[in-house]
């Protein structure tokens, strides 16, 4: 339990930047579904919109620290290549 006003004050930012920490990470990760979906169904102008649309969320994510870097670039990658693939 936190005794002092700072740890206090710490622990309630902790709570609101989690719980937006969490709402931006869900809404990525339906982002990269769409383009799985798209691509699974063979639609490649779906897939590729849906591309164009996470690739930004995706940079954006990684720009806050929500997720890493290289995490970031390997899921870019991937549906890359499996539109490519299409």
């Amino acid at each position: 339990m936190a005794n002092s006003a700072s740890a206090k004050k710490r622990a309630r930012q902790a709570v609101v930047r989690r719980s937006r920490n969490m709402s931006d990470r869900s809404m990525m990760r339906t982002s990269i579904k769409k383009v799985y979906y798209a691509v699974e169904a063979g639609d490649k102008a779906a897939a590729e919109a849906a591309y164009k649309e996470a690739c930004p969320m995706i940079d954006r994510m990684a720009g806050k620290g929500v997720i890493h870097i290289n995490k970031a670039a390997r899921h870019k990658s991937r549906m890359n290549s499996n539109i490519r693939a299409m």
